[in-house]
């Protein structure tokens, strides 16, 4: 049943578009019931095994979940017009010495260190070509879960154009982990600092280990078969470069014993910068490959282990939103569109669990009761509250509450067009608030209103702030407010962002062009940002101006290193009322909120961006009689398609 449920989800998935390698973990977590593993998924790379069933049963008791081992002996050289390749000698050893679980689970190949596909010498290269063909091919026959492929230089094009065509090879799903050093061998500290200190006040062009990845895998296509083993190094490069890696598909973190200091103790550990980014890597479920000998024998190669184990058992508690979030990270969801569609109870409940944003509304609704009548009159005077769009009533339970507080005498209608939603607040009218409120079964732009209110307030803020069309309801719903009347919300500003998200980019797949001109609500993990948000588009209520929800704007970001940029993501913040806010925006977001995630509106093609290249968006919210919905484009450093024009992907129906 498990495999079968199991089979259901991939194929789903993948007929969406937006299913990846990846999701398996958290798809067979979810399943068993597990929320998260309790201790890492961790590695080590061995160089030489006489007996690999030995070596298995050493490393499982040492604490490590798979071994990394040659395909072949590294010092196997095969000449395939040689005498070696006349030998009657068997490649390597026989698929029989483990069983067929442990070769597609515990064993992740590694080819051999003298391939040289990009040697100026044809007869190197094309006897590395005939080499690696016959190792990937008895890795595919193992079913080996990964192949680990090293790049020594940013001369790869040749390895790269061979690996695309093993993993367009619809027979095999084997992966290909990429291992690039993280900082090159021959860029020293000493090196860096002198580079620093020449262009303090300029933007560097130095070709960094990045771009011998971005090369390898832009020729790959972006396959999602193809992913990035990174080799630690001792002098970790600047926040900026490690920001970059993180935003690249890390599947796995090689790190070299050599790293490790010894503590007063004896035992091995790392240094602090190399603690944070491990556990920086950790949240995105990299797992950690020990290489290298040992150096601390009297302790074993079990210590590294569990030092690198106790680093996962200790690391900072899931914050609620990433408790929240657990499961969705970097997963593509379509928004919500609540006035097309009627909501459903599971909906509702997910989003009144939220410990933030109804205490924030409660707030503004307080301050608001309190400033609109005085102490003297709060006896004789009944405010009118309208709560439109009330869903199941966590705004109208928020208003009784501030009321209470403000000891302030509220009227308030419940106003809601989902008919569902409504059966709920009529029990909860006959259950707990009496006459105190009246429920209303009515689309807000239609209903009218026996009386006016003195304050109106409404909880339809999507992800980029107005895209479940806020302004158009509230533009609506203003009729019945009073002259003077307050609106909670009273103004929110949507926020763009340039974003690097190749695996959010390869999620799309090769599907429609629709796919690449439809925003999608996602939990921003493996990404880089790449500049500052800034301000898209502002709506005030109430509008009494009435001039129009159609907007366009025009934003320049400084971008300060090298990088690939698939998209935009968009972030909103908002006043309630006085001065309670809230936020999505990453410098500013409000602590423990989860109601919204980001979103990402991809391109359809990823454009390179040079450090010091002033990078420009534009941005249009078009709005007709049936439908709103946005474009979008880059106009410098290169002019890209204009996104979505018309609405023909995708559109907000009014």
């Amino acid at each position: 049943q498990f495999l079968f449920a199991l089979s259901s989800v991939v194929k789903l998935h993948r007929e969406s578009h937006t299913f990846s390698i990846f999701d398996l973990q958290d798809v067979c977590i979810a399943m068993s019931g597990r929320s998260t593993r309790s201790s890492v998924s961790a590695g080590r790379e061995l160089f030489s095994l006489p007996d690999i069933a030995v070596a298995v049963h050493d490393s499982l008791n040492a604490g490590y979940d798979f071994i990394v081992s040659p395909i072949v002996h590294p010092r196997f050289y095969r000449n395939w017009r040689g005498p070696s390749a006349l030998r009657s000698d068997p490649l390597t050893r026989s698929d029989m010495l483990l069983s067929s679980s442990d070769w597609n689970s515990i064993i992740v190949g590694k080819t051999s260190p003298w391939l040289r596909l990009d040697s100026a010498d044809s007869t190197i290269r094309t006897n590395s070509e005939h080499a690696l063909q016959d190792e990937l091919r008895y890795a595919s026959h193992l079913s080996h879960p990964a192949v680990v492929v090293s790049v020594r230089d940013g001369e790869c094009h040749n390895l790269a154009r061979f690996i695309s065509e093993f993993v367009q090879d619809p027979h095999s799903s084997v992966q290909v982990w990429v291992r690039i050093p993280m900082v090159a061998q021959s860029h020293s500290s000493e090196t860096r600092e002198s580079e620093t200190q020449n262009h303090d006040d300029s933007h560097s062009t130095r070709p960094t280990t990045w771009h011998w990845w971005n090369t390898f895998r832009t020729l790959c296509d972006n396959s999602k078969r193809v992913g990035l083993a990174l080799e630690v190094s001792a002098d970790l490069p600047d926040e900026a470069e490690l920001a970059q890696w993180c935003g690249e598909p890390v599947r796995a973190a090689f790190l070299p014993t050599t790293l490790f200091l010894t503590n007063k103790k004896g035992f091995p550990v790392l240094s602090k910068c190399h603690q944070m980014f491990l556990q920086r890597l950790y949240k995105m479920d990299v797992q950690p490959v020990l290489c290298g000998s040992c150096h601390h024998p009297e302790k074993g190669m079990q210590t590294y282990h569990q030092y690198i184990n106790h680093l996962h058992q200790t690391m900072t508690p899931p914050d609620a939103i990433e408790t929240f979030a657990k499961g969705y990270e970097d997963f593509l969801q379509n928004p919500l569109q609540p006035l097309m569609d009627n909501l459903e109870s599971h909906t509702y409940e997910v989003f009144e669990k939220d410990p933030v944003k109804y205490t924030q509304y409660q707030k503004a609704l307080y301050h608001a009761l309190v400033e609109r009548v005085s102490d003297d009159e709060r006896d004789i005077i009944m405010i009118v509250v309208m709560v439109v769009g009330a869903g199941r009533g966590p705004l109208v339970r928020a208003a009784m509450a501030a009321a209470e507080r403000a000891r302030r005498l509220v009227k308030v209608y419940a106003i809601e067009k989902n008919p569902n939603a409504v059966i709920t607040l009529q029990n909860m009218v006959l259950d707990e608030w009496g006459d105190r409120v009246s429920v209303v079964s009515c689309d807000m732009r239609e209903w009218k209103a026996p009386e006016k209110a003195d304050i109106l307030v409404s909880e339809l803020l999507g992800s980029f702030a107005d895209n479940e069309l806020s302004p158009e309801c509230l533009d609506g719903a203003q009729l019945f407010l009073k002259d003077d009347g307050i609106s909670i919300p009273c103004q929110y500003t949507s926020y763009v962002a340039p974003l690097s998200a190749p695996k959010l980019h390869a999620e799309l797949g090769k599907g429609n062009d629709s796919d690449y001109e439809t925003p999608y609500v996602v939990m921003l993990r493996n990404v880089c940002v790449l500049s500052t948000p800034q301000p898209c588009f502002t709506f005030k209520h109430p509008n009494w101006g009435d001039k129009g929800n159609n907007r366009y704007g025009s934003f320049s970001f400084v971008v300060t290193q090298d990088s690939l940029m698939h998209g935009v993501a968009g972030y909103f913040d908002t006043t309630l009322y006085g001065s309670v806010t809230l936020s999505t925006v990453p410098t500013t977001h409000s602590p423990g909120m989860f109601s919204w995630f980001p979103i990402y509106f991809p391109f359809k093609t990823p454009v390179y961006i040079r450090a010091g290249n002033v990078v420009t968006i534009r941005f249009w919210r078009r709005c007709s009689s049936k439908k709103v919905w946005y474009e979008w484009c880059m106009s410098e450093p290169v002019p890209g398609p204009l996104h979505n024009s018309k609405g023909r992907s995708y559109s907000i129906g009014l």
